[in-house]
């Protein structure tokens, strides 16, 4: 069974940094995309950033570009979010997911339950 679980998330005054994880198993991850989403209280969910299947393509979304870095461990069954310079407005929960044609801008195949992130102002 595919499960994606992430773990990391908080409380965090804005300016602080978080480390976001999300493991992934019941099969290997090692050519996929993996990537980050978040979804906001009355907002859409939307793309944060994404890793290809070898680790050398990354995109970011431009709000978060030069503060948040996106990285996978070698066996590239775990995607890591490095959030720094963290602001209120990067409250959200935040979703993990993987993508099997290893496409980091396409359809995301599976999905993690998400963890919270809540900056405070």
């Amino acid at each position: 069974q595919v499960q994606l679980v992430e773990s990391g998330g908080g409380l965090v005054q804005a300016g602080g940094s978080l480390r976001l994880s999300c493991a992934a198993s019941g099969r290997t991850f090692s050519r996929d995309a993996l990537g980050w989403f978040r979804q906001a209280p009355g907002k859409e969910r939307e793309f944060v950033a994404g890793i290809s299947g070898s680790g050398v393509m990354k995109k970011y979304a431009d709000s978060v570009k030069g503060r948040f870095t996106i990285s996978r461990d070698n066996a590239g069954n775990t995607v890591y979010l490095q959030m720094n310079s963290l602001k209120p407005e990067d409250t959200a929960v935040y979703y993990c997911a993987a993508n099997s044609a290893n496409i980091v801008m396409g359809s995301y195949d599976y999905w993690g339950q998400g963890t919270q992130v809540t900056v405070s102002s």
